[in-house]
């Protein structure tokens, strides 16, 4: 046998060699491990900002439930890979326990748990940080429901982003990650996806993702399914194919790519149309076009439509702002509406435009000069041919229309101010326009021109007489929409310029009797007088010829006026009770004699007196005026020397309330009545009896009415068998026919009914009223400060993840469901009683009663949906005219809306419903009909 020397000596060396190896290793790996441990720990200790809520002290590296394991400290070593990175304050905390395993680098935080590095904030209920790497993973703790602890998502959080996961890998140096379940809000909806993997720039690439503008993200009633996406915060996402999901079924609607733009500024861009299809205009493309954000203060919005029929639009609008200085939008369209076919017969043509102007000044721009506007005009058929009207109730029941632009300007230290505007009424019923431009007005305020500047000793007569002045320049016409630019400036509107100048005093006559002397002169520029003349042909009066030039028409009056008040009180006799205290009287008597002279004598020459003979051989004659109709009027005919008298009345109660308390009631507002003699006239000397009277039903409701009564009784001949009323001068009240036959009144109402309304009715007949009387929801025994609590994991600390169910409902304290209905019923009734026709019987007026009414309400039987109407009834034609309805219901990220007019030529519906996103307003289905024609469909 042969005995091989040296040989187990070297496998033995092999051995120890690699075992010494072996054992450097692990030693140099046990050594870095605690070298970083040891660093993290003096790093501790040396951070002001720790915070540990349960407690923290690094000695010996074991407080409560922090466990690190104590090493020598000659052995650690100050160099640490993670902490060697850092550029900023590490700060880290955790609401339940923080565990540090040394052998494995490894730091975990336990319950809500955060991590703040620069402008980076980590949190989760969990969390795992690598300390020579910087990794850091993060998740929630499900607990158990016993529990009742809210569910602390992953998140994270920095300057421009934030969004949450259940589960986040994320390396706190490089700034990437990978992201699942991650929510993240963008703009108006939100990204969701089931894989995503964070790059340094912040962007997310996604897998699986989904946008929605729902916020219920475990479970979105719509969502856009997007196959592969990328995010930039804030910025926008880019997607490729993608397809759309309704209640979890996808729809075949897809694209093969898409791009979302997420900006919170304004900037420029194309406003994608809206498409549809209806039967008398054919397809068409609406509001279409290019948005301009021109700079800070001012932006402006081009939008065109185009049907292919022929008929076409265009629209821009534009908001304006300077802070401090004035704000104001405008809003102008125009419209040509092509119908019908012209081989049929049946082809119409019509151009409408609509323009709308809204400016307000700022009341700190300018204290002495304003400046607004408001202006609405539109040609009678826009609101009928342009679809956004068709079903809008505030345009669709006008019939009147009025717009206006004004300024003023005030003088400092000077009684004298300056105003003007142009006006312009339009009633659409007839298509008649009445413009005014311009109407200028100067005013002085009272001044008192003998009063001494620095008066010594009592004051005088002289100094109480007093002085103003108001003057106004006016160019007005009426006319029909087509014919209004036809007319001429000079022959077809109508100026003037009038001038009022009223001068008064005022003294006490016996310290009970206030005498008021004045005297009043009016002057009017006209450029135009009409002569007049008899027509045998007509058989009237007619005008012949207009003679332009300056015309000065005045006229002038005086008048002395005594008035006084009188109290008088009434307590009630003792067997009437003593629930009213006293009652109180207050009368205002006032007696007045005024003068004027008759400026129908032919030396003024404003009156012309015509005589003339009719066919059937009658002599007539007439007084007309030449300035007959214009703007501000002509003196009146016939001298007036007359004495007038009115009484003011005015009744009211003290009631008690209880022993020591009283409160006043009104029982009469007012009770007003006037009239005058006239010395100077040969006939009809009493004026009429006019009345008025105002009663406080309560504190927001007044019932007013007035009226007149003629004193003087009536009679009739008989011509071609027509029945021919005329006045008789003899008094009623000396014919035993009573004061006077009453004229006619006027009143109307407008009032509101809703669930206060009745609350406050049912309290009135109520002797006892409960501690709850002001709850709305008639949940009397909900404690306060004690809301429901909700359940775990549902909006939990504003959490993304958990969602809204969609379900926004309210419960009171015991449970049950809060269903408040709102609702509420307007109306506006106006009522008139005039003279009818004449009864020979009776030889007096018959009566006619006028009615206009007008109503609109609104009910929502839960918090989603609302029932609305408007519409008004003709008392004419007995039938309900101008109707329309709308339903809307919130569908949570949906909503949906029908309107429809169920009577009239317009009588047609329209149903919509889409998403409640501006970002995805194009998502919506639609049906409607247009008036007397098929219903259409379409999806847009």
């Amino acid at each position: 046998m042969v005995r091989r020397k040296g040989t187990p000596y070297i496998l033995i060396i092999f051995v120890g060699y690699f075992l010494f190896s072996l054992l450097l290793s692990q030693g140099a790996k046990a050594g870095r491990s605690r070298a970083d441990i040891d660093a993290l720990a003096r790093y501790l200790q040396s951070r002001d900002t720790l915070n540990i809520r349960d407690s923290l002290a690094v000695d010996s590296l074991v407080v409560d439930s922090l466990v690190v394991d104590s090493l020598p400290a000659d052995s650690l070593s100050t160099d640490s890979t993670l902490l060697s990175q850092l550029k900023a304050p590490l700060d880290f905390e955790s609401q339940d326990s923080i565990v540090i395993l040394p052998k494995r680098n490894l730091l975990r935080m336990y319950g809500n748990g955060q991590v703040k590095y620069e402008s980076q904030q980590l949190q989760g209920d969990f969390m795992q940080m690598q300390i020579d790497s910087g990794n850091i993973y993060s998740t929630y703790i499900d607990y158990p429901d016993s529990l009742n602890r809210e569910r602390i998502y992953a998140k994270i959080t920095n300057e421009q982003e934030t969004y949450e996961a259940k589960s986040i890998n994320y390396n706190i140096n490089t700034q990437q990650g990978y992201i699942t379940d991650v929510v993240t809000q963008q703009g108006d909806g939100f990204v969701t996806a089931d894989r995503t993997k964070r790059i340094g720039n912040g962007t997310l690439n996604l897998m699986d993702g989904k946008y929605t503008t729902c916020d219920n993200h475990e479970h979105p009633h719509f969502y856009i399914s997007l196959t592969k996406a990328k995010v930039r915060p804030g910025k926008d996402l880019v997607s490729g194919p993608l397809y759309l999901v309704i209640a979890d079924v996808p729809l075949p609607i897809g694209l093969p790519f898409a791009f979302f733009p997420f900006t919170t500024s304004r900037s420029s861009g194309l406003i994608m149309p809206t498409y549809g299809d209806e039967m008398d205009r054919g397809f068409y493309l609406r509001n279409g076009g290019y948005y301009f954000a021109i700079n800070d203060y001012v932006d402006l919005q081009l939008t065109g439509d185009i049907y292919t029929k022929g008929s076409w639009g265009v629209q821009a609008q534009s908001t304006y702002r300077k802070r401090y200085r004035y704000s104001g939008s405008i809003n102008a369209s125009y419209i040509v509406t092509k119908r019908g076919d012209k081989i049929a017969g049946d082809y119409s043509k019509s151009s409408d435009f609509r323009i709308q102007w809204s400016h307000q000044q700022d009341a700190k721009a300018n204290p002495y000069r304003s400046f607004s506007a408001n202006v609405n005009f539109s040609t009678s058929s826009y609101n009928h041919n342009n679809l956004d009207g068709l079903y809008n109730q505030a345009v669709l029941g006008e019939n009147t229309k009025s717009s206006s632009i004004s300024f003023n300007q005030r003088f400092p230290n000077s009684p004298w101010s300056i105003s003007g505007s142009m006006d312009i009424n339009q009633r659409s019923r007839d298509k008649t326009l009445s413009v005014t431009l311009p109407n200028l007005s100067i005013t002085m305020s009272r001044i008192y021109p003998f009063k001494r500047k620095q008066q010594v000793g009592k004051e005088r007569w002289y100094e109480k007489i007093s002085l103003s002045y108001s003057g106004q320049l006016r160019n007005s016409v009426q006319s029909k929409e087509d014919e209004f630019f036809k007319k001429n400036l000079i022959r077809d509107w109508q100026n003037g310029m009038s001038h009022s100048i009223p001068v008064s005093a005022s003294f006490d006559l016996f310290n009970y009797i206030k005498v008021t002397p004045s005297l009043n002169y009016t002057e009017r520029w006209y450029s135009s007088r009409v002569a007049h003349a008899y027509d045998p042909a007509l058989n009237k009066v007619v005008p012949t010829d207009t003679t332009y030039g300056f015309n000065r028409v005045f006229d002038f009056s005086a008048s002395l006026a005594l008035s006084t008040t009188v109290y008088g009180f009434w307590k009630p006799l003792p067997f009437l009770g003593d629930k009213v205290d006293m009652i109180r009287h207050r009368m205002e008597p006032s007696i007045s004699i005024n003068y004027r002279p008759d400026f129908g004598d032919p030396r003024w020459g404003y009156w012309e007196h015509l005589r003339y003979i009719t066919p059937d051989g009658r002599k007539e004659e007439r007084f007309v005026s030449p300035y007959e109709g214009q703007l501000f009027g002509v003196p009146g005919r016939g001298k007036s020397g007359s004495i007038g008298l009115s009484l003011a009345n005015n009744l009211e109660a003290k009631i008690k309330k209880d022993s020591t308390e009283f409160k006043k009631i009104s029982l009469i507002e007012s009770l007003n009545l006037s009239t005058s003699y006239n010395l100077a006239a040969d006939s009809f000397q009493w004026s009429d009896l006019s009345a008025s009277i105002s009663l406080r039903l309560s504190q927001s409701f007044t019932l007013r009415l007035g009226g007149a009564f003629d004193l003087y009784l009536w009679d009739y001949h008989e011509h071609d068998g027509r029945i021919i009323p005329y006045r008789v001068d003899k008094l009623r009240v000396l014919n035993g026919k009573g004061i006077g036959h009453f004229k006619g009144t006027s009143t109307s109402f407008s009032y509101t009914f809703n669930r206060e309304t009745i609350k406050k009715i049912t309290n009135l007949f109520s002797k006892k009223k409960t501690e709850n009387d002001g709850d709305d929801d008639g949940s009397s025994n909900d404690p306060p400060d004690q809301p429901p609590t909700s359940p775990r994991g549902e909006e939990g600390g504003g959490s993304l993840m958990g969602g809204k169910s969609g379900s926004q409902e309210e419960f009171d304290y015991n449970g049950y469901l809060k269903n408040r209905m709102d609702w509420s019923l307007s109306f506006n009734y106006n009522l008139s009683l005039g003279t009818g026709e004449f009864i020979p019987a009776k030889k007096e007026f018959g009566y006619q009663w006028r009615h206009d009414l007008s109503f609109s309400g609104q009910f929502s039987p839960t918090r989603n949906w609302r029932f609305n109407f408007s519409a008004n009834y003709n008392f004419d034609e007995k039938r309900i005219t101008n109707m329309t309805c709308n339903v809307t219901r919130d569908l949570h990220c949906w909503s949906m809306s029908a309107s429809f007019i169920p009577i009239g030529p317009f009588k047609s519906y329209n149903f919509t419903i889409g998403v409640n996103s501006q970002l995805l307003h194009d998502l919506r289905y639609r049906k409607s009909s247009q008036p007397n024609y098929r219903a259409t469909s379409q999806w847009y």
